[in-house]
This record gives C-alpha cells, sequence and structure tokens, in this order.
C-alpha cells in the first residue's frame, strides 16, 4: 500500500511471516492459554505485542501471560519495571520469577547451557503453576539457521530447532512464532518502534560460538541473496537417497 509509512509496511511484512508461522505449523488452537517468555531484547518484545494482538482476534481464542526469569548468580538483568510497563500497554499480566543455580555442580556443561536450561524449567514450572498449556518463545529465523550451522560444525548432527514442540517431561507445547522473521527486520521494527533498550551484556557471550555462525550466515547470504531462505527449506527437503546411509554402530549393518 503506497500511503502506509515504513513502520506500517514493516509491522505488515513481519506479521504477514508470523502468522504465516502460526498457520504453517499449527502453533494455536481455541482455548490455549500461552506464557510468553520476555527476556527484554528485541524478539521477545516484537513477540509479546503480536501474540497480544493475536489474541484479540475471536478465532482461536486465546489468553497470554508473560514472564521474565531472573537468575540472581547471573550478571544479565532488565529492568522489570520496563517490561512491566511494556506488558500493560499491550493488555498483559506481567510475572517475575527470581531464581539462581550453581554452575559448579555440573563442569560438563558450559554456563551458558546452564543458563538457558534453569531459565526453562523455570518457565515450565511457571506455566503449569498458571495453568499455560503453551510457551511461546522468541527464535527468529536467523537463531534457527545459526543454530543448525552450529549443530552440523560441533556436533555432527543436522538439526536446529522445532518451530512447535510438544514436550515430554512437561504437559507443554513450545511454541517459536518467529521462526519465519528475519532479524534485521525484528531489529528494524525495535527500533522504528522505539522498543525500550536495556543494556544486558552476558558475562558468557564472548564464549559462544553463535557470533561466529552469524558472521558465516551473512558471508553465505553474500555468495547467494537467497542463501537464508534455501538454508530454512534444506531442513523440511531431505534428500536421504543422496546421502551416506546411517552405519548402526552395534551390528555393524546399514541400515536401509
Amino acid at each position: 500500500m503506497q500511503n502506509e509509512m515504513p513502520e506500517q509496511q514493516l509491522r505488515r511484512k513481519i506479521e504477514r511471516r508470523f502468522n504465516k508461522a502460526l498457520k504453517d505449523y499449527r502453533m494455536l488452537a481455541d482455548g490455549d492459554k500461552i506464557l510468553v517468555a520476555l527476556s527484554g531484547g528485541k524478539d521477545s518484545l516484537a513477540l509479546l505485542e503480536m501474540m497480544a494482538a493475536r489474541s484479540r482476534i475471536f478465532k482461536p481464542k486465546i489468553s497470554i501471560v508473560a514472564a521474565h526469569i531472573r537468575l540472581r548468580n547471573i550478571e544479565y538483568l532488565s529492568d522489570a519495571k520496563v517490561l512491566d510497563d511494556f506488558c500493560k500497554r499491550n493488555g498483559i499480566e506481567f510475572h517475575l520469577v527470581e531464581d539462581e543455580f550453581d554452575a559448579s555442580t555440573d563442569k560438563r556443561k558450559s554456563p551458558c547451557f546452564l543458563c538457558s536450561w534453569n531459565r526453562r524449567k523455570a518457565l515450565f514450572t511457571l506455566a503449569q503453576e498458571l495453568g499455560c498449556n503453551k510457551l511461546a518463545l522468541g527464535h527468529n529465523m536467523d537463531d534457527f539457521l545459526e543454530t543448525m550451522l552450529m549443530n552440523i560444525t560441533f556436533q555432527g548432527a543436522f538439526s536446529a530447532m522445532a518451530p512447535c514442540m510438544q514436550m515430554k517431561k512437561f504437559p507443554l507445547t513450545v511454541i517459536r512464532p518467529l521462526c519465519l522473521v528475519n532479524e534485521e527486520d525484528i531489529a528494524s521494527l525495535a527500533t522504528i518502534a522505539a522498543y525500550p533498550q536495556q543494556v544486558k551484556r552476558c558475562p558468557y557471550e564472548r564464549d559462544s560460538n553463535r557470533e561466529q555462525m552469524k558472521q558465516l550466515l551473512g558471508h553465505l547470504e553474500k555468495l547467494n541473496p537467497e542463501a537464508r531462505y534455501n538454508l530454512w527449506g534444506s531442513m523440511s527437503n531431505i534428500q536421504h537417497e543422496l546421502l551416506p546411509p546411517h552405519i548402526d554402530k552395534t551390528n555393524k549393518t546399514i541400515e536401509k
């Protein structure tokens, strides 16, 4: 639409991708009560805003609550009042949960893994306490592709994250409605819409390989502007007949 302002055009683009993910991966059902994980970053703020707007649509009828997990032993704090005010502007109930963990109890895992797992565990627990059947996380398309590249490079596994996944140990489904939205678009929206900015430098972020994968993804896009979408498509276009067969190391047989 020619008369739309840049923010309206950008919002329309993001909403199209957001709604496509909800539909393609069947993320919503009538009666869902969804807990939105609110970190305070641009992705979670955009997710909350769009989920709040979606909750005002009649069908399927859903309800939304939001939560921020604060780990006392990690120097990664958001201003809870800012998050609460943002939720109030969007008509969403906000919960703040404080917790902590001892990284020295498991030397096998990185602090990043332990931090992420403990935040996630606190969200799972809160979701059940609030009667939520779904948990919405703010991972965007870049997060998916970077995870896939890391898993291929460091674990020798072709995997990423599931847009919609039923948890095995919790009566909860995790959804990632921003999975088809580029991080660049969300960053642009955060600037145009003046999302509240908070300084939250994780003390372990330099130890992560994600930044290198982000640079690799950028390099691949220079080689081919469609690389991002081709990488996404490859995850559902696996041509098994053109790959080495899986070898069962137990009995030395080749699985067909």
